[in-house]
């Protein structure tokens, strides 16, 4: 009798650290300005932009993470962008990984016009760090929006 009410109680806290730990993990990339060395990332409530050097990616709505905090979503990217943008958006993979406040980004490119794959990053972004990319600006701001 010992034994099962022990294996019943370590079944039970095992339980209640994993659904602990699944519900400490936000649903979507949180919101704000996410900076890191080379690398800018806005996220709003309806979309998010991405800067990597003087490249840079959208994505359109909220990023879902899964239950590890990684996320691997659709979007466009703009290779040639500096100084002044050049050439289609081309089709693009955004994945990562948060990990607190610190997030870990790699896009894959899709390059249709020189028919190869282009990887950029992964770079490291924490959230409300300023982006610093020397010469080239965060070209444009998404309105942020909150969901109540």
């Amino acid at each position: 009798m010992r034994r099962i009410v022990l294996l019943a109680a370590v079944g039970a806290a095992a339980c209640r650290a994993a659904a602990s730990e699944f519900a400490a993990a936000p649903a979507d990339l949180p919101l704000g300005t996410w900076g890191g060395d080379s690398a800018g990332f806005i996220v709003s409530d309806t979309a998010a932009h991405l800067h990597i050097a003087c490249t840079f990616g959208d994505l359109s709505g909220r990023v879902p993470l899964d239950a590890s905090g990684r996320f691997d979503v659709g979007g466009s990217y703009v290779l040639r962008a500096y100084p002044i943008a050049v050439g289609p958006s081309l089709p693009a993979r955004f994945a990562g990984r948060l990990e607190g406040a610190v997030l870990t980004v790699t896009v894959t490119v899709d390059d249709t016009v020189q028919h190869q794959r282009v990887v950029r990053g992964p770079v490291v972004v924490r959230l409300g760090d300023a982006p610093r990319l020397g010469p080239c600006p965060i070209c444009r701001r998404p309105i942020f929006t909150t969901r109540r």
